[in-house]
Protein backbone atom coordinates (compact mmCIF):
# COMPACT_ATOMS: atom_id res chain seq x y z
CA UNK A 1 0.00 0.00 0.00
CA UNK A 2 1.46 3.33 -1.14
CA UNK A 3 0.26 6.33 0.92
CA UNK A 4 1.08 9.85 -0.21
CA UNK A 5 -0.05 13.35 -1.06
CA UNK A 6 0.43 15.64 -4.03
CA UNK A 7 -1.00 18.74 -5.63
CA UNK A 8 -4.34 18.05 -7.25
CA UNK A 9 -4.96 18.62 -10.94
CA UNK A 10 -8.03 20.32 -12.39
CA UNK A 11 -9.32 17.06 -13.87
CA UNK A 12 -9.74 15.74 -10.31
CA UNK A 13 -12.19 18.52 -9.42
CA UNK A 14 -15.28 16.21 -9.49
CA UNK A 15 -13.62 13.75 -7.07
CA UNK A 16 -12.63 16.58 -4.74
CA UNK A 17 -16.15 18.02 -4.90
CA UNK A 18 -17.47 14.63 -3.74
CA UNK A 19 -15.03 14.69 -0.83
CA UNK A 20 -16.19 18.21 0.03
CA UNK A 21 -19.80 16.95 0.12
CA UNK A 22 -18.82 14.03 2.37
CA UNK A 23 -16.83 16.34 4.67
CA UNK A 24 -19.79 18.70 4.93
CA UNK A 25 -22.17 15.81 5.71
CA UNK A 26 -19.73 14.68 8.41
CA UNK A 27 -19.11 18.08 10.02
CA UNK A 28 -22.49 19.79 9.80
CA UNK A 29 -24.27 17.61 12.43
CA UNK A 30 -21.43 18.03 14.96
CA UNK A 31 -21.51 20.55 17.78
CA UNK A 32 -20.77 23.92 16.17
CA UNK A 33 -21.23 22.37 12.74
CA UNK A 34 -24.28 24.33 11.68
CA UNK A 35 -22.60 27.69 12.30
CA UNK A 36 -19.38 26.32 10.70
CA UNK A 37 -21.49 25.48 7.65
CA UNK A 38 -22.89 29.02 7.49
CA UNK A 39 -19.53 30.76 8.08
CA UNK A 40 -16.81 28.55 6.63
CA UNK A 41 -18.08 25.64 4.55
CA UNK A 42 -17.88 25.66 0.79
CA UNK A 43 -21.29 26.62 -0.50
CA UNK A 44 -22.95 25.39 -3.68
CA UNK A 45 -21.99 25.37 -6.41
CA UNK A 46 -18.95 23.72 -4.81
CA UNK A 47 -17.22 22.99 -8.11
CA UNK A 48 -17.16 26.70 -9.01
CA UNK A 49 -15.44 27.56 -5.72
CA UNK A 50 -12.97 24.74 -6.19
CA UNK A 51 -12.18 25.94 -9.71
CA UNK A 52 -11.34 29.36 -8.24
CA UNK A 53 -8.95 27.64 -5.82
CA UNK A 54 -7.19 25.93 -8.72
CA UNK A 55 -6.89 29.25 -10.53
CA UNK A 56 -5.36 31.09 -7.55
CA UNK A 57 -1.57 30.91 -7.17
CA UNK A 58 -1.94 31.72 -3.44
CA UNK A 59 -3.93 28.53 -2.83
CA UNK A 60 -2.74 24.92 -2.59
CA UNK A 61 -5.17 22.14 -3.48
CA UNK A 62 -3.72 18.86 -2.22
CA UNK A 63 -5.02 15.32 -2.48
CA UNK A 64 -4.13 12.38 -0.26
CA UNK A 65 -3.95 9.00 -1.96
CA UNK A 66 -3.70 5.32 -1.20
CA UNK A 67 -2.06 3.79 -4.21
CA UNK A 68 -3.68 5.83 -7.01
CA UNK A 69 -7.03 6.36 -5.27
CA UNK A 70 -7.86 9.82 -3.91
CA UNK A 71 -9.14 9.40 -0.34
CA UNK A 72 -8.60 12.85 1.13
CA UNK A 73 -7.94 16.47 0.30
CA UNK A 74 -6.85 19.78 1.75
CA UNK A 75 -7.04 23.36 0.65
CA UNK A 76 -4.68 25.94 2.12
CA UNK A 77 -4.64 29.67 1.43
CA UNK A 78 -1.81 32.11 1.85
CA UNK A 79 -3.19 34.48 4.47
CA UNK A 80 -1.38 37.83 4.83
CA UNK A 81 -0.80 39.19 8.32
CA UNK A 82 -0.83 42.87 9.29
CA UNK A 83 2.93 42.92 9.86
CA UNK A 84 3.70 41.86 6.29
CA UNK A 85 4.33 38.15 6.83
CA UNK A 86 1.81 35.46 5.91
CA UNK A 87 0.57 32.09 7.15
CA UNK A 88 -0.97 29.08 5.48
CA UNK A 89 -4.61 28.86 6.49
CA UNK A 90 -6.01 25.37 5.98
CA UNK A 91 -9.67 25.87 5.17
CA UNK A 92 -10.37 22.26 4.23
CA UNK A 93 -8.79 19.00 5.36
CA UNK A 94 -10.66 15.72 5.15
CA UNK A 95 -9.86 12.02 4.82
CA UNK A 96 -12.51 9.35 4.25
CA UNK A 97 -13.22 7.27 7.36
CA UNK A 98 -12.06 4.01 5.78
CA UNK A 99 -8.73 5.60 4.86
CA UNK A 100 -7.90 7.03 8.29
CA UNK A 101 -5.15 5.77 10.55
CA UNK A 102 -2.69 4.81 7.80
CA UNK A 103 -0.91 8.15 7.30
CA UNK A 104 -2.96 9.88 4.60
CA UNK A 105 -3.69 12.91 6.78
CA UNK A 106 -0.04 13.11 7.84
CA UNK A 107 1.05 12.99 4.19
CA UNK A 108 -1.39 15.78 3.33
CA UNK A 109 -0.14 17.90 6.25
CA UNK A 110 3.47 17.33 5.23
CA UNK A 111 2.69 18.40 1.66
CA UNK A 112 0.93 21.56 2.88
CA UNK A 113 3.85 22.25 5.24
CA UNK A 114 6.35 21.96 2.39
CA UNK A 115 4.21 24.27 0.24
CA UNK A 116 4.12 26.80 3.10
CA UNK A 117 7.90 26.58 3.61
CA UNK A 118 8.55 27.09 -0.11
CA UNK A 119 6.45 30.25 0.07
CA UNK A 120 8.30 31.45 3.22
CA UNK A 121 5.10 31.48 5.25
CA UNK A 122 5.64 31.74 8.99
CA UNK A 123 3.02 29.27 10.22
CA UNK A 124 0.02 27.07 9.55
CA UNK A 125 -3.45 27.68 10.94
CA UNK A 126 -6.70 25.72 10.83
CA UNK A 127 -9.95 25.11 12.67
CA UNK A 128 -11.42 22.20 14.63
CA UNK A 129 -14.99 22.03 15.83
CA UNK A 130 -15.60 21.85 19.60
CA UNK A 131 -15.59 18.29 20.85
CA UNK A 132 -13.98 16.95 17.66
CA UNK A 133 -11.16 15.19 19.50
CA UNK A 134 -10.00 13.26 16.43
CA UNK A 135 -9.33 16.48 14.50
CA UNK A 136 -7.83 18.23 17.53
CA UNK A 137 -5.52 15.28 18.21
CA UNK A 138 -4.54 15.08 14.55
CA UNK A 139 -3.58 18.75 14.45
CA UNK A 140 -1.67 18.42 17.72
CA UNK A 141 0.22 15.41 16.36
CA UNK A 142 1.21 17.68 13.46
CA UNK A 143 2.75 20.17 15.92
CA UNK A 144 -0.15 22.60 16.03
CA UNK A 145 -1.52 24.10 19.24
CA UNK A 146 -4.72 25.96 20.05
CA UNK A 147 -4.30 29.71 19.68
CA UNK A 148 -7.89 30.85 20.25
CA UNK A 149 -11.24 29.62 21.42
CA UNK A 150 -14.20 30.91 19.50
CA UNK A 151 -17.41 31.28 21.48
CA UNK A 152 -20.98 31.82 20.34
CA UNK A 153 -24.41 32.41 21.82
CA UNK A 154 -27.55 32.11 19.74
CA UNK A 155 -30.20 34.71 20.40
CA UNK A 156 -33.77 33.61 20.98
CA UNK A 157 -36.69 35.70 19.77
Amino acid sequence: MDVGARFAVLGELPEIAELVATATETLRPQRGGELWFELHARQPPVEAGLREAFDNDRVAVVVGCIDDCIVGYAIANEQPLHGGAAIASITDLFVLNDARGVGVGAAIMEHVTQWARQRNLIGIDSLALPGDRVTKNFFESSGMVARAISVYRPLEY
